[in-house]
């Protein structure tokens, strides 16, 4: 499933006007200032906030239209625009790599059904709150336990 793609409810079909009208802000866009997308939090500056997640004895970890979902839902509670995904199934064991691009940078998965484990990366950028795809993972794979790191993206020393 691609969010953002022809013939998915939140896709939008410009016309000639639409495009128009498009184009137009565009061209404003490129005369105005570049938006910066750093964050400053605590005195510091940095590119964003880059969330490695382990979660242990899951469930529903071999199903990837479950883990899309789920993602989705992750990225929508924490405030993120969802661009697109892409998802594969590995045999014999039924893993599942996938992602969800954001317009803030990225949800990741990868599962080892037999191990009953999923790495999960969260990477956003702007005003999207990533730490609150936490409780959103928690309800969609009921793990026993959750490994979290936290890493600022682009702070320099």
């Amino acid at each position: 499933m691609a969010y953002g793609a022809p013939g998915h409810p939140d896709f939008e079909v410009l016309d000639e006007q639409g495009k128009a009208a498009s184009e137009q802000q565009s061209d404003a866009a490129d005369t105005e200032e570049r938006l910066d997308f750093f964050i400053k939090r605590d005195g510091v500056e940095f590119a964003g906030t880059h969330l490695i997640i382990d979660l242990w004895d899951v469930n529903r970890i071999d199903d990837p239209e479950h883990i899309e979902r789920s993602l989705c839902d992750a990225a929508v509670r924490a405030g993120a625009t969802i661009l697109s995904s892409d998802f594969h199934v590995f045999t014999p064991n039924n893993g599942v790599s996938g992602v969800i691009v954001l317009s803030e940078s990225h949800i990741s998965i990868h599962t080892w059904p037999e191990r009953n484990f999923a790495a999960v990366d969260v990477f956003m950028c702007g005003a999207a709150q990533p730490h609150r795809t936490i409780e959103a993972l928690r309800e969609a794979f009921s793990p026993s336990r959750i490994g979290l790191t936290e890493h600022r993206r682009g702070l320099s020393v």
